[in-house]
């Protein structure tokens, strides 16, 4: 196993998070290609979260979402605020546009982790969709509670629509306790510490580290005190080579760039209607970009 840091970010107006994927060390995990962890956190009254109209061309955004609320709205028309143990299911394919941010009223506090997952190609171009998952599988087992959020695992399956072969579920301790996990060794697998205290194979895990696994493990010994919280995901190594550059997962710079042009040029991305806030604006893209996996 590797231990591969985190890196603190400021998302949105004044959300801190740690992100995890990609990094130097890992770019993907399976399909997973991206991983950002926010809070817990407490607003001050009159606080908020808030990340105004952005692109997202060939992956999914899959938000999870632990504690508190968060808005969504897209260029398709859908409005949808996300509470907890709920799961937004944004595929951006061709191109899409959306913003986020903390609805009226909300409540100070706010958990949550943000993925994305990288289409592969022969959905990459595909028209984009919204879902909205309020219910998903949970497994009970060694006093955790198991909230199956993508694929397979212990026999369950997971209603969240992917495209590869994969796999995440949160693991939730309700009290101190240890517990024996099957894997898949045709898997790559990821253990991010959302709250509380974890050791893996003996090992501890700190809340700023990504816990990596190449295939060929078969089953992880986890011992984790009383309302440790933590992420594993997985999947099978992604083998197509993609660029993951700001909020585009494309395979060639030409893409990249062309998606680039059509959000500055407000064309293919649509519009997030009724919402008075600047749009992102795209960052220089740098001249050394290629594709990786």
């Amino acid at each position: 196993m590797v231990h591969i840091p985190t890196r603190v970010a400021i998302v949105g107006d004044n959300l801190k998070i740690h992100r995890a994927l990609p990094s130097r060390q890992k770019r993907l995990i399976g399909a997973w290609c991206f991983l950002d962890h926010a809070g817990p956190t407490i607003f001050k009254e009159g606080e908020g979260f808030s990340v105004g109209p952005h692109p997202h061309i060939g992956l999914q955004t899959f938000t999870w979402m632990i504690e508190g609320e968060i808005y969504h709205q897209d260029s398709l028309g859908y409005q949808q605020t996300i509470r907890p143990n709920e799961i937004n299911l944004m595929t951006a394919g061709h191109g899409i546009s959306h913003i986020e941010r903390s609805p009226e009223g909300h409540s100070p506090h706010l958990h949550l982790a943000q993925l994305w997952i990288a289409l592969p190609k022969a959905q990459c171009d595909m028209p984009p969709t919204f879902e909205h998952y309020e219910k998903l599988p949970v497994i009970e087992q060694d006093h955790c509670r198991l909230t199956l959020l993508a694929g397979e695992f212990l026999g369950q399956t997971s209603p969240v629509k992917v495209y590869s072969d994969m796999m995440g579920v949160d693991i939730h301790a309700l009290a101190n306790t240890s517990t024996v996990l099957p894997l898949n060794p045709d898997y790559e697998y990821g253990i991010l510490l959302l709250q509380g205290e974890l050791s893996v194979e003996q090992d501890t895990l700190d809340s700023g580290t990504l816990l990596y696994f190449k295939p060929g493990q078969q089953q992880l010994h986890l011992e984790l005190n009383a309302n440790t919280r933590l992420l594993l995901i997985g999947g099978k190594p992604f083998e197509e080579d993609i660029i993951i550059w700001w909020n585009f997962v494309g395979r060639s710079t030409e893409e990249i760039q062309q998606a680039a042009n059509d959000w500055i040029n407000q064309t293919r991305f649509g519009e997030v209607q009724g919402f008075e806030h600047d749009r992102l604006t795209v960052p220089a893209i740098p001249d050394n970009l290629k594709a990786s996996r």
